[in-house]
C-alpha cells in the first residue's frame, strides 16, 4: 500500500460518549462549529478535521453526531468514509445507536477500523472491552481517557496499523465524483461546497457537471484542509471554489462529476440487498440513502436477495455503490447492498432478471458475450423519458437461462405450489428455507405477507384478469374475480392487490381498471 494515499476516517457512537472530545484530543481541532452544538453540548453537524498519524501520515476525519434522531445526518458523513474509530464509553458499554452505526457501516462495507473505549478514567473499562470485541470481533480495542491522555498514543498507533492496510479510493482511474455535504459562501471567492471525494481527481480549472441538476460548473480553486492545491485526489475531504452557479442552486445531496463521465439521475435502481433482522415486505415504503442524498422509496422484490428501489427523488449512483436502507418510523436502519444496475426498466421478478442480476453481483457483464450484440431496451431517466443504456449494459435476455437446480425439498414444495394453483397454502404452512430456495431460483413469487404463488398461476392470474377486463369494458372487481377463479375472497384480494403493484391494473373506487399497457402485452 502507498502510505502517502488518502484515506478519510469516519467516527461512530452514541450520543454523549466521547466522538468530538477524543477528534479535539487526536487533532486539535474543535469539530463543532454552530454555537448551538457548543450551547446544547452535542454534535448537531458534521465536523472535520486532519489528523496527522506516527508514521507522518494524514487521514481526513468525519466526525458524525450520535443522536438517535441524527442518524440520517451520521449516514451522510459515513458514506464516503474508508475505516472508522468507533467509540464506546466505559461507563455504558454498547447503546442503541452503537448499534445502528455499526449497522450503517456494515451496510456500506467499511469492515476496517479501531474501537476506542473512553471515559476509562470514569470506570472500568474491562465490561465495555468484552462488549466492543462482541460487537467488533477481531479489531482493536483501546482503552482511552482524554483527560488524562491515557492510551491516546496507543490508539494513533493502532489506527497507523489499520490506515495501512487500507486500500485508497486514490488507486482506481474513476471520473471524478464528489457527494456534496455542506454548501456555503466566501466573501470574495463565492460559492464553496465540501464534501468527500470518493474518485477520480479534482483540479484547478476543471468543468464539472453538477447533477441532478446536470449544470456544467467551473473549479476557480480546490483547497485540502483549508491547503489550496492544484489538485486533489480520492479519499480525502475536498473543498471546491465554483464560479458559474449560486449558493442558493446548490444542496447537500448534489454531486460533481466529471464532464462526460455518463454518471447521470435515475429514479428506479436495481440492487443486491441483505436486511441481517427483519427483511421488508415487497411493497414497503423505505428510506434509501446514497452519497449524502436520501429518497423515499417503494421496495419490489425481484427474487432471492435482488429488489428494485422505486424513488421519489432521484439519486445519482453508478453500478457497485453501496446503500444504507432505513425504516421511515418509527426510524431504524433495516440494511443495505450494492447497485447491480443504476438505470433499469421498470419491472417486477422473472427468471431473465433474476439470471441477469446474478451475473451483476458476481461482477460479470449485463449479459453472457453470446447475447452482447442483442437489441439495447431503452431505460427511463428521471424524467420518465426513454433514454439510452449505459455503455456495456443490456437489456434482459428474451430467452430463458438455464433451469436452477433445486434441492429435492424444494422441488416437492414447487410442485405442491403448481398444483395449488389459485388457492397456495399460507406460508406459516411452508418451511422457509424452501421457499427461500424457490423464490431465488424465480418459482414462487410473493403475492402478499403470508402468500406465496407458483410464475405459471399467476401468468394465468393475468391472463384472466385481461380478458375478464375486456369483456367488462375495462375493468373487474373483486367479486367478479373470485367467480371467475372459482376461489375465495381472500385469494382474489391478494391477487388484485399484487396486480396493481405490478401497474397491470389500477384501483379505482372498488374497481380495478386495466392499464393500456397491460392490454398490449
Amino acid at each position: 500500500m502507498n502510505a502517502a494515499a488518502p484515506l478519510t476516517l469516519g467516527t461512530a457512537g452514541h450520543i454523549d460518549h466521547g466522538k468530538t472530545a477524543l477528534t479535539r484530543a487526536l487533532t486539535g481541532i474543535d469539530t463543532d462549529r454552530l454555537p448551538q452544538e457548543h450551547a446544547r453540548g452535542i454534535s448537531i453537524e458534521l465536523g472535520y478535521a486532519r489528523l496527522r498519524l506516527p508514521s507522518g501520515r494524514s487521514l481526513s476525519v468525519i466526525d458524525v453526531p450520535g443522536h438517535e434522531r441524527l442518524v440520517r445526518t451520521m449516514v451522510a458523513g459515513a458514506t464516503g468514509i474508508d475505516l472508522f474509530l468507533m467509540t464506546i464509553a466505559a461507563d455504558d458499554g454498547v447503546m442503541p445507536q452503537t448499534r445502528e452505526h455499526a449497522a450503517v457501516l456494515g451496510a456500506l462495507g467499511v469492515t476496517r477500523g479501531v474501537v476506542a473505549v473512553t471515559k476509562s478514567d470514569v470506570a472500568d473499562p474491562e465490561a465495555a472491552l468484552a462488549e466492543a470485541d462482541e460487537l467488533f470481533p477481531g479489531l482493536a480495542a483501546i482503552p482511552v481517557s482524554v483527560h488524562t491522555g491515557h492510551g491516546l498514543d496507543e490508539l494513533r498507533a493502532a489506527l497507523d496499523r489499520v490506515a495501512a492496510g487500507t486500500a485508497s479510493r486514490a488507486q482506481s482511474r474513476e471520473p471524478a465524483r464528489l457527494h456534496i455535504d455542506r454548501v456555503f459562501t466566501i466573501r470574495g471567492a463565492g460559492t464553496v461546497v465540501t464534501g468527500t471525494l470518493w474518485a477520480g481527481e479534482i483540479r484547478r480549472g476543471d468543468t464539472l457537471e453538477l447533477l441532478p441538476r446536470g449544470r456544467r460548473v467551473r473549479v476557480r480553486g480546490v483547497q485540502v484542509h483549508d491547503e489550496p492545491r492544484e489538485a486533489a485526489a480520492a479519499g480525502q475531504r475536498v473543498a471546491v471554489n465554483l464560479t458559474g452557479i449560486g449558493v442558493a442552486e446548490i444542496g447537500r445531496g448534489d454531486v460533481l462529476a466529471g464532464a462526460g463521465s455518463r454518471f447521470a439521475a435515475t429514479y428506479l435502481v436495481d440492487a443486491e440487498l441483505g436486511f441481517p433482522d427483519r427483511e421488508p415486505e415487497p411493497g414497503d415504503r423505505v428510506q434509501v440513502h446514497h452519497g449524502t442524498r436520501e429518497s423515499p422509496a417503494r421496495l419490489a422484490w425481484l427474487g432471492g436477495r435482488f429488489w428494485q428501489l422505486r424513488l421519489e427523488r432521484p439519486l445519482v449512483p453508478a453500478r457497485g455503490d453501496r446503500l444504507v436502507i432505513r425504516q421511515i418510523a418509527p426510524p431504524d436502519t433495516l440494511g443495505g447492498g450494492l447497485v447491480l444496475d443504476p438505470h433499469p426498466r421498470k419491472h417486477g421478478p422473472s427468471r431473465d432478471v433474476l439470471a441477469r442480476l446474478e451475473r451483476l453481483a458476481r461482477g460479470e457483464a449485463a449479459e453472457p458475450a453470446a447475447a452482447s450484440g442483442s437489441p439495447s431496451a431503452g431505460v427511463r431517466t428521471g424524467d420518465g423519458k426513454p433514454g439510452p443504456r449505459p455503455s456495456g449494459e443490456t437489456a434482459p435476455p428474451a430467452a430463458a437461462t438455464e433451469p436452477t437446480k433445486l434441492s429435492d425439498r424444494a422441488v416437492e414444495l414447487e410442485r405442491r405450489l403448481r398444483e395449488a394453483g389459485f388457492q397456495p397454502p399460507l406460508d406459516s404452512e411452508l418451511d422457509a428455507r424452501d421457499l427461500a430456495e424457490l423464490r431465488q431460483a424465480g418459482r414462487a413469487v410473493r403475492v402478499s405477507k403470508t402468500l406465496h404463488y407458483h410464475p405459471e398461476a399467476l401468468a394465468q392470474v393475468r391472463r384472466v384478469v385481461v380478458e375478464l377486463a375486456e369483456r367488462r369494458g375495462g375493468s373487474v372487481t373483486l367479486a367478479g374475480l373470485r367467480d371467475e377463479l372459482g376461489t375465495s375472497r381472500k385469494f382474489a384480494q391478494a391477487l388484485l392487490e399484487h396486480l396493481d403493484a405490478e401497474k397491470v391494473t389500477i384501483r379505482r373506487g372498488d374497481e380495478h381498471v386495466l392499464r393500456r399497457a397491460a392490454q398490449a402485452r
